[in-house]
Formats: C-alpha cells, sequence, structure tokens
C-alpha cells in the first residue's frame, strides 16, 4: 500500500503524456494532409542542395532552399495562406490585386519577412516594413540567393482607353538564382526584348492569359528564343494549355510542365 498513490500518481503523468503526444502528433499529420492536398510541389537538386517548388495558383507560388521559405505574390483567394509555411522573403511583382494582397502579406510574415516589391507597390503598402524595393535592372544578393528585377510590361494588349494593362517600368519580373539554378519568374509581361533576350535560364514561369498577358504564340515565341529547359506556364486561367504543348513539341531541348495554376 506504501507505493500505491506514486504508482497511481506516475501512472497518471504517463497517460496525460501519451495524450499531450498523440495530440501533437495528430495536428502534425492533419497540417502535412492539408499541405499536400492543397499543393502540387516539384523538386529539384541544384549545387547547394534541393529546390522545392509548390504551385499555389495563378501568378502565386512558393519556394523552399536551404532552409528558407520564398513566397510569390501571395494572393489569399488563390491558396489556403493559413496554413502554409511562414516566408523568409515575399517577392511581389506588381500593384494589381491578383499579385499585391496586403492580407495575406500579413498571414505569412513573420518579424524578420524581408518583402521585395516595386514602388508602385511601396505607394499602396506605406505601412509594410522590411521592405526593399527594386528597379527594373537592380541585383539584390539576400538570404544566399542573388534575385535580379527584370522588366515586365505590355505592348499590344491594352485597355479601351488605350494604355496598357502593364506599363513599363512598373512590374517587375524576378530572375532567382539558386544555387546553380536560374529560375525566372515572368510577372505579367509580353514577349517584349527584355526576355526575349534572356540566357541561361533553368526554370521558367511565363504568364498565358489574354487580355492581360500573353497567348500560347507569344509564349512559345519567348521560349523559342531564350530557351529555358524547363517552361512552367502560370497565370493561364481558361487558357488551352494544349496550343502551347503543340506549338513547342518539336523543340526537344524545352521541357513544357503543366500544373493546375
Amino acid at each position: 500500500m506504501y507505493y500505491s498513490i506514486p504508482l497511481l500518481a506516475n501512472f497518471k503523468i504517463t497517460f496525460i503524456m501519451k495524450k499531450i503526444f498523440l495530440s501533437v502528433i495528430t495536428i502534425i499529420i492533419s497540417i502535412n494532409v492539408v499541405f499536400s492536398q492543397d499543393l502540387q510541389t516539384d523538386k529539384f537538386q541544384t549545387d547547394n542542395g534541393e529546390l522545392a517548388i509548390h504551385f499555389v495558383k495563378h501568378g502565386s507560388l512558393f519556394f523552399e532552399f536551404d532552409g528558407k521559405i520564398i513566397h510569390i505574390d501571395p494572393v489569399a483567394r488563390m491558396g489556403n495562406y493559413e496554413n502554409y509555411p511562414d516566408a523568409d522573403l515575399i517577392l511581389i511583382t506588381h500593384h494589381h490585386g491578383d499579385h499585391l494582397d496586403l492580407n495575406a502579406i500579413e498571414l505569412i510574415k513573420k518579424e524578420n519577412t524581408k518583402i521585395i516589391l516595386t514602388q508602385k507597390c511601396r505607394e499602396m503598402s506605406e505601412y509594410l516594413s522590411n521592405v526593399i524595393v527594386l528597379n527594373n535592372g537592380d541585383i539584390l544578393g539576400i538570404n544566399q540567393l542573388e534575385i535580379e528585377a527584370i522588366p515586365a510590361y505590355n505592348i499590344i494588349n491594352k485597355r479601351e482607353n488605350g494604355d496598357p494593362f502593364h506599363v513599363k517600368d512598373e512590374g517587375n519580373g524576378y530572375i532567382i538564382r539558386f544555387g546553380d539554378k536560374k529560375v525566372l519568374v515572368a510577372g505579367d509581361t509580353e514577349n517584349i526584348p527584355e526576355l526575349k533576350s534572356l540566357t541561361n535560364i533553368d526554370i521558367a514561369f511565363l504568364p498565358m492569359n489574354l487580355p492581360y498577358t500573353m497567348t500560347p504564340e507569344m509564349v512559345a515565341d519567348a521560349v523559342k528564343a531564350f530557351r529555358p529547359k524547363i517552361l512552367y506556364p502560370y497565370h493561364y486561367d481558361k487558357t488551352d494549355t494544349s496550343i502551347l504543348t503543340e506549338l513547342l513539341k518539336e523543340e526537344k531541348d524545352i521541357e513544357v510542365r503543366i500544373k493546375k495554376m
């Protein structure tokens, strides 16, 4: 009888600890299930470890590399940003509402998250902290990455008043160097000369929806010029992606990958 009380106490403590442990495991599994069901992911090897690309929707995606999370154009209506990992770095291509969403940024922003954006975005989000403005042509080294801002604009596609949907010098595309891999996220653009003159791009994300960005023919024209190893059309809405794959079927050194974007 002398040992009955301590034994009972130990039993209760062990039982409680097991319940806590099982609860934690359940939460982790639930988060992973939500995460995996919601996202498509491709992985690539670089000379500095694995690069994982998670495809959200429309122009939204994020990268995992070297222990860091890099979000591109997070928009709350495009994905479950309550469940996605917090950002070490956020890149915003331009100020339109399907690319700049302050609510989504708040959901994934940490105290030390850096936000890279355009001057126009800066003017529309003055309260954001840890902001870095990049203009076309600027190159930034940050978090062991090299990020170059390139032009993104319309030449042909215009509003009824004659103004382009995307004005030159207002938007960015980004070339991000992950180890020895160069990834292009083109933003909202047409097949402009600055895009077609790029070199040594390993992975390219090009927009493909009218009347705002490119037709499949425009994407094919750009790709045949700068020849990325892998092409992901994105921001394509209801555009028929089979047109693009048909246009590029003879380009054996360019792999076209279609994701639900």
